[in-house]
C-alpha cells in the first residue's frame, strides 16, 4: 500500500524527468493517480510504462504547444501537438468550461492528442461550475464492428457528471466496449482467463485468451454477438469515433496511431493524432441550478429506492462504486500489482530516480 499523495509526487518526478514542465507532470500525475483512487487501475500508474515508452520513441511531444486553431462563441477545436493525451484534455476541458460561462453551452473538438486517461476525470471538472460535463475519446483500433474480423474502432468511453444539490453526484465514465485494453492486460498480468463475450480470436470465435489481440484477435462490441445487441455497441463506439476525430480533424477508426511504441504507425493517415470531444452545459442555460440539482436528488433517492432482485445487491447509481474507492483509498493507500511496481521501477532507473517503496503508506 502506498499513501496516494505520496505516489502522485513521485509520478509528477519521473515525467519531470521525461522532459514535461512542472505543471503538466503534476497534471499527468493527478489523472493517473485519481484513476487509481477511483478503481481504475487499468488507466491509472500502470500506464506511466507506455507513456515513457512512447515519450523515449519520440512519438509524444512533452513540450507541446497547445493552442485553439478554429473558435465561435461556444465551440473550439484545439491542436494538441502531439502531447500527453491529459495535457491536451485539460487545456480542451477548461477551454469548453470558459465557453458555457459565456455562451450557455461550450463544446471542444481536440485533435493530434494522445491517451488521456480516464474520461470520467473532465466531465467532473464542469461539476463545481454547476455544469454538466461530458467527455468522450476515441482510441486506437482493438474493436472489432458486428460480423467483422478486422479491428476498426477502439475502445473508445463516453462520461457524463450531473451535478445534485445534497445527493452525490451523477457520474457515468464506461467503454463503450465491454472491456479495455488495460483491463486484459491486468487480467493476463493476473494470470486470469477473460469471461467469454468480450473478446475474439482472428478467426472470430469467443475466447477466454486475455492476451488474444497478441495474436490477431479483436474486442467484441458492447453486448458481445448480435442477439444481445452487439450492433447497438458498435453503434455507440462509432458515434465517440465520429465526434473525436472526423469533428476535430484526427485520425479515425483503423488510423489512430497506437499508443505503444511497439506497433507500428499506420503508414495511411487521414488526420493528426487521436481525438478527443468535450462538452460543458450551463443548468441555469434551462433552468435555475438549485431547482434542477433538487429534482436530480429526487431522481437518485428515486433509483436508489428501486427493489433489487433475488440475491442482488441494492441499485446504484452512476458514480457510487468510483466514489467509495476513492473514500477508502484516500485513507488506506493504493495497492500496486508486483508487475507493475516492476514497470515502475524500470521506468525510474531509466531515468535515474530513485525506486518506489510502497512498504509505509504515510
Amino acid at each position: 500500500m502506498i499513501d496516494y499523495l505520496k505516489l502522485k509526487s513521485y509520478i509528477s518526478l519521473l515525467f519531470e524527468r521525461m522532459g514535461c514542465s512542472e505543471m503538466d507532470a503534476k497534471s499527468v500525475a493527478d489523472l493517473l493517480v485519481a484513476a487509481e483512487l477511483r478503481g481504475i487501475p487499468s488507466h491509472g500508474v500502470m500506464r506511466v510504462k507506455d507513456y515513457y515508452q512512447m515519450v523515449a520513441a519520440g512519438r509524444i511531444n512533452t513540450r507541446p504547444s497547445v493552442k485553439t486553431i478554429h473558435e465561435t462563441p461556444s465551440t473550439a477545436t484545439v491542436d494538441g501537438d502531439n502531447a500527453l493525451g491529459p495535457v491536451a484534455g485539460l487545456y480542451s476541458m477548461r477551454l469548453a468550461i470558459e465557453k458555457a460561462k459565456v455562451a450557455g453551452t461550450g463544446w471542444v473538438a481536440t485533435q493530434n492528442s494522445n491517451h488521456y486517461g480516464i474520461a470520467g476525470y473532465y466531465a467532473m471538472m464542469a461539476l463545481e461550475q454547476d455544469m454538466i460535463g461530458i467527455s468522450m475519446t476515441n482510441a486506437n483500433p482493438l474493436v472489432v464492428p458486428t460480423f467483422s474480423t478486422s479491428k476498426l474502432l477502439g475502445t473508445n468511453p463516453i462520461a457524463v457528471a450531473i451535478p445534485a444539490l445534497e445527493q452525490p453526484p451523477f457520474v457515468a465514465d464506461f467503454a463503450t466496449a465491454p472491456i479495455a485494453r488495460g483491463k486484459l492486460a491486468l487480467m493476463a498480468k493476473k494470470g486470469e482467463k477473460a469471461p467469454i463475450g468480450l473478446v475474439q480470436d482472428g478467426l472470430g470465435k469467443p475466447t477466454d485468451d486475455p492476451d488474444t489481440l497478441l495474436h490477431g484477435g479483436g474486442i467484441l462490441p458492447l453486448g458481445g454477438d448480435y442477439e444481445h445487441g452487439s450492433h447497438k455497441g458498435y453503434c455507440l463506439t462509432s458515434i465517440v469515433d465520429i465526434f473525436s476525430a472526423v469533428l476535430s480533424g484526427a485520425n479515425f477508426g483503423p488510423f489512430v496511431p497506437p499508443q505503444v511504441p511497439y506497433l507500428p504507425i499506420p503508414e495511411h493517415s487521414v488526420g493528426k493524432g487521436l481525438g478527443h470531444f468535450f462538452g460543458a452545459i450551463r443548468i441555469d442555460a434551462f433552468r435555475p441550478a438549485n431547482e434542477f440539482k433538487l429534482m436530480m436528488d429526487e431522481w437518485i433517492k428515486t433509483f436508489r429506492a428501486a427493489k433489487s432482485g433475488v440475491n442482488q445487491p441494492p441499485v446504484l447509481i452512476p458514480g457510487d462504486p468510483e466514489r467509495e474507492n476513492e473514500r477508502i483509498k484516500s485513507k488506506e493507500g493504493i495497492t500496486i500489482l508486483p508487475q507493475v511496481l516492476n514497470d515502475l521501477n524500470e521506468v525510474a532507473e531509466k531515468l535515474a530516480v530513485e525506486p518506489l517503496s510502497v512498504f509505509s503508506s504515510k
